[in-house]
């Protein structure tokens, strides 16, 4: 089973499907796909992680998390943003490849017997980016998003902290 959960920044996405996950099982995983990047971004990472208790498994994957074994688990992967960020620089900024590599580990650990809970953002609903690399990953993100949703069996929309089912 697969979940997809997008909305904006601070729309309650991370709130929504720890709730689902904690409705589904006593013990679920925590997937953190993100580089500690700088100062700032471990203390948000911090902050993360204090948001969930004990009855969490936590784990950091950057970039290819179907190499853990998940099967018959619930595993919040937050999010896919920061995940393609990593292909995104680890590609140079190359689109095509980036949107390739991000589709194939996708695939690779959709494959497991367990459910996923993905959330994402959306990225093409506010200003435009004024970089081209910003306007570049707007259009990777979109497409990227596409593919999920496309796969998942359910999809939720959040809003202001309000749900909206796609599917």
């Amino acid at each position: 089973m697969i979940y997809y959960i997008s909305g904006g920044a601070r729309s309650g996405k991370s709130s929504y499907a720890q709730n689902l996950a904690l409705s589904l099982t006593n013990k679920p995983v925590y997937l953190a796909t993100a580089r500690n990047w700088d100062k700032d971004f471990e203390k948000r990472i911090i902050r993360h992680q204090q948001d969930r208790d004990e009855r969490w498994e936590n784990i950091e994957e950057e970039k290819y998390p179907a190499k853990i074994d998940f099967t018959g688990k619930v595993v919040v992967i937050d999010c896919v943003t920061l995940w393609l960020t990593n292909f995104f620089v680890d590609t140079k900024y190359d689109v095509e490849a980036s949107l390739e590599q991000i589709k194939q580990a996708f695939d690779d650990l959709t494959q497991q017997e367990a459910t996923f809970i993905i959330i994402s953002n959306e990225l093409g609903m506010g200003l435009h980016a004024d970089t081209e690399s910003g306007r570049k990953f707007t259009d990777l993100q979109g497409w990227c998003n596409q593919y999920i949703a496309k796969k998942s069996d359910k999809a939720i929309f959040m809003v202001s902290g309000l749900p909206l089912t796609l599917k």
